[in-house]
C-alpha cells in the first residue's frame, strides 16, 4: 500500500467545510485507527460516534438471519460512517465493517448532530454525501439483481480503488465473496479470469489492478455512475477546499496511531 503522505489522507467531507464551522464545530475530533475486518457498528447498536474516514475503507452491509451479508454501501475518504445519527437515527440498521484498514477522525454523534442541526454550511456538506450514499444503495440494488459476477466483482474492485487511490489492496476471496453475497468458488474462477485476461494481479491476500482501463471496461454500467457520486463528492474545486483547512485537518491526524493490517 502506498504510504499516508504519498496519497491524500484528508477527509473530503471536513475539508469542504469553512474553517469558521471547522474550528466552532469539530473541534473534538479525535483521531482513531481503523483495522481490518473491525466491526463499528452491528445492527441494532446505539449510534454514539461518527467517524470521518481519512484513509481506508468502510464497507456498509446487510445481515441476514442468518448470518449471511452482502455490501450495501461502501465509505472511503469520501464520507463518514454513522450519518443515520444526523437524521434522527438512534441505532444502525446495517452491519459496518472495515474492509481495508486506516484512519477517521471521530466524533460524539450527539455533538456532530447539533453541528448538523445549527450550521447550514455544515447541513449542506453532510446531505450532499448522504445523498450520494442512498443513491449508491439504490444503484447496488439494480446492480446485484441485473448484472453478471464478473461485471459486479470489476466494479467493487474500482470502487474500492477510487476511494483508496491505490491500485493495491488487502483481498481475500472468501471476503470478496461475502462483499458480492456470493459464493466464493464464483469470486475465485471470476478473479481467476480477470488475472489471465492482465486484469488484476492476486498473491498471497494481496490484489494488484494492473489494467485499470481495462478493468473499468469490464465493469458494468454502474461503475460510471458511482464514480460520479463519488467525484460529485470529492470535487475540490465545487466544494471550495483550502489549504488552511488541510492544515487543519492534518493538525488533528498527525498523532493518530498507525493502522494494522491484518493477514486473513
Amino acid at each position: 500500500m502506498a504510504s499516508a503522505t504519498s496519497r491524500s489522507t484528508q477527509n473530503r467531507l471536513l475539508a469542504a467545510l469553512p474553517r469558521a464551522a471547522l474550528e466552532r464545530y469539530f473541534s473534538e475530533l479525535r483521531p482513531v485507527s481503523l483495522i481490518q475486518r473491525q466491526v463499528l457498528y452491528e445492527p441494532g447498536a446505539p449510534l454514539t460516534h461518527v467517524y470521518f474516514v481519512n484513509e481506508g475503507v468502510v464497507s456498509i452491509l446487510t445481515k441476514m438471519a442468518d448470518a449471511t451479508t452482502i455490501e450495501v454501501g461502501m465509505i472511503g475518504i469520501e464520507g463518514a460512517v454513522g450519518t443515520a445519527a444526523l437524521l434522527g437515527g438512534e441505532t444502525s440498521s446495517q452491519q459496518a465493517l472495515v474492509q481495508v484498514a486506516g484512519s477517521a477522525l471521530r466524533m460524539n454523534a450527539a455533538e456532530c448532530k447539533a453541528a448538523f442541526d445549527q450550521s447550514p454550511a455544515v447541513r449542506a456538506v453532510m446531505m450532499r454525501f448522504i445523498e450520494a450514499l442512498f443513491d449508491l444503495s439504490a444503484q447496488t440494488v439494480a446492480c446485484n439483481r441485473l448484472h453478471t459476477i464478473e461485471q459486479r466483482c470489476a466494479r467493487w474492485l474500482m470502487m474500492a480503488r477510487d476511494r483508496l487511490q491505490d491500485d493495491i489492496m488487502p483481498m481475500t476471496h472468501e471476503f470478496l465473496a461475502s462483499m458480492l453475497g456470493v459464493r466464493r468458488a464464483g469470486v475465485t474462477e471470476t478473479a481467476g479470469e480477470l488475472q489471465r485476461s492482465g486484469l488484476i494481479r492476486y498473491h498471497h491476500g494481496r490484489l494488484t489492478i494492473i489494467d485499470r482501463e481495462g478493468l473499468e471496461a469490464t465493469a458494468c454500467e454502474c461503475y460510471r455512475i458511482d464514480h460520479n457520486l463519488f467525484m460529485r463528492v470529492c470535487d475540490a474545486g465545487q466544494l471550495g477546499l483550502q489549504e488552511k483547512i488541510k492544515s487543519f485537518v492534518r493538525t488533528r491526524t498527525k498523532n493518530a496511531p498507525r493502522p494494522k493490517h491484518v493477514e486473513v
